[in-house]
């Protein structure tokens, strides 16, 4: 083709394109504007969140310290008023003393601090205060605050822990305990929280919260584990332990009043009884008699039917808190239970021990365990010794047989 031909050809197509062009114009013209996508700067995540109701920069004339401990001890579930009410009295907050209520958690949102706050469904601070609502302002609470931490960073801002440090009392919400050991352990927040407790400011946890209470935490890491696995192998891999190895220092927060404990939550719903006690027999260290070797590789306490320093654990229904209290040198540790009205659970704390060492306790073999005393608390009145695991008699005992629970329904 010659260059002649060639232009003319160019010509006609870019004619033809223009021609193309016009018509489309004309047509889009006629029709309505299609707006176009739109982008905008990615913004930061947010380091951490806070949440307030009330007035935080308002006195507060309420204690900084407490002469004895105070753990509320939830076991998930619907929370349990009364419990927070108890918090907050045994901080010494009243009627004109103001007071900082802060509750901390890894992910949610703000949802504990109108239920803290207010009294009853219109948001009032009316004394009269309703089933399902706490009513922290009638009794002096002039903040409530929620902060989410989900970060080793966020754990570690010393803003955070400027907020945690005024607090006259604190809650560990729910959700999955592993993140508080992989994001609080061994940070600026863990020691805020220390430096609490050793002014005895009451602090308490349900659920995931709860589980963090303990000397001995179960930790979590993976999937949760089930009564059925745990039995059939107490080493199987989402059995996992805060501290790791187990050791009697080390763990976090680890609460003095609450030595040689593990705690359990949604314990009856779940069907938690069998893992407790394997989790319990995990922490029984192992010994060597001229019978055989029994007790668990990795154990650092005795079994025992007495003494304060075994292995021992508290499974707490859903709908159930147990409230404990210190009462001063050379007095013991002490607990009570508490539910809402309206429960229509049981709302049971279970106390469980191991009065022998468990006889087959290896990786990947079922767990044998025998004569585990089960002590059942069902009642708001009865105060129970949590020193000398005493004040509630033996409801039953418990044997793990071959990785099966004897008797099945232990409840």
């Amino acid at each position: 083709m010659s260059s002649n031909s060639f232009s003319h050809l160019a010509g006609r197509i870019c004619l033809g394109l223009s021609s193309v062009a016009l018509a489309l114009a004309a047509t889009l013209s006629a029709e309505p504007a299609v707006a176009g996508p739109t982008f905008e700067v990615a913004k930061p995540v947010p380091l951490y969140s806070y949440y307030a109701l009330g007035d935080v920069n308002a006195p507060v004339t309420a204690p900084a310290s407490r002469p004895t401990p105070s753990f509320v001890l939830m076991g998930g579930g619907p929370d349990v008023d009364a419990a927070f009410r108890w918090l907050i009295q045994r901080a010494a907050i009243t009627a004109g003393s103001g007071g900082r209520f802060v509750v901390i958690r890894a992910t949610g949102d703000d949802a504990y601090n109108p239920y803290v706050f207010y009294s009853d469904d219109s948001l009032s601070t009316s004394k009269d205060v309703k089933e399902l609502w706490v009513g922290g302002a009638s009794s002096g609470l002039t903040s409530v605050e929620t902060l989410v931490i989900p970060s080793v960073k966020a754990a570690n801002s010393p803003a955070v822990n400027a907020i945690v440090a005024k607090a006259n009392v604190v809650f560990i919400a729910g959700g999955d305990q592993s993140h508080y050991v992989r994001f609080w352990k061994g940070t600026a927040l863990e020691q805020t929280l220390k430096g609490l407790m050793k002014k005895n400011v009451p602090i308490g946890g349900t659920s995931a919260g709860l589980a963090v209470l303990g000397q001995f935490d179960y930790s979590a890491l993976y999937k949760s584990a089930t009564s059925e696995k745990s039995m059939l192998d107490p080493y199987y891999k989402d059995i996992t332990f805060d501290p790791s190895p187990l050791s009697l220092s080390g763990g976090f927060i680890a609460p003095p009043e609450l030595e040689s404990l593990i705690l359990d939550s949604h314990f009856d719903s779940r069907d938690r009884m069998g893992r407790l006690v394997t989790f319990i027999s995990r922490i029984v260290a192992p010994t060597a008699t001229p019978s055989g070797s029994f007790g668990c590789s990795g154990g650092v306490l005795p079994a025992s039917s007495s003494g304060n320093k075994t292995a021992r654990g508290i499974g707490i229904g859903v709908e159930t808190a147990l409230l404990v209290q210190g009462n001063g040198v050379g007095n013991p540790v002490t607990a009570t239970r508490v539910t809402n009205p309206s429960t229509t659970s049981e709302s049971a704390v279970y106390f469980v021990r191991p009065s022998v060492p468990p006889s087959v306790c290896k990786p990947q073999q079922p767990l044998s365990v025998s004569t585990v005393e089960v002590r059942k608390l069902a009642d708001p009145t009865t105060v129970f010794n949590l020193t000398d695991w005493t004040g509630v008699p033996t409801y039953k005992y418990v044997d793990v047989n071959a990785g099966q629970l004897i008797p099945a329904d232990w409840y």
